[in-house]
C-alpha cells in the first residue's frame, strides 16, 4: 500500500525548507500513517534532495503529519537554483510514492 492509497498531501517552499503535509482520508488509517511514516522513511526516499535534517510534527486531532525538510531546495524558489524543482511543488508526489 502506498501514501496515495490512504492520504493526500501539499508541499511548498520556504526559501531553502520544504514543508509537507499529509493527512488520511479516514480516520482508521492514521495509525498506519502515523507509525509508517517516520523521518527515517522520508530520509531513505528523499536521499540527496534533503542535504540538512527532517523534522515531524504530528496532528493527531486532525490525523495528519507535517514534514519539513531543511536545506532541500538548492537554495529555494527566491534564489538562483539549479534544482529540478526550486519550489518544492513536486516533493509531496515523492511522498505520496512511499509503500507503508
Amino acid at each position: 500500500m502506498k501514501v496515495r492509497d490512504i492520504a493526500f498531501s501539499r508541499s511548498g517552499d520556504k526559501g531553502d525548507i520544504n514543508n509537507i503535509c499529509v493527512f488520511v482520508y479516514r480516520e482508521e488509517d492514521w495509525p498506519r500513517l502515523r507509525d509508517g511514516l517516520t523521518t527515517e522513511v522520508i530520509a531513505a526516499k528523499f536521499g540527496d534532495l534533503v542535504k540538512g535534517r527532517i523534522d515531524r510534527y504530528e496532528f493527531p486531532n486532525a490525523h495528519g503529519l507535517n514534514f519539513v525538510l531543511h536545506e532541500a531546495l538548492g537554495g529555494g524558489g527566491a534564489s538562483i537554483s539549479i534544482a529540478p524543482d526550486p519550489q518544492g511543488k513536486s516533493y509531496q508526489s515523492l511522498l505520496q510514492d512511499i509503500d507503508l
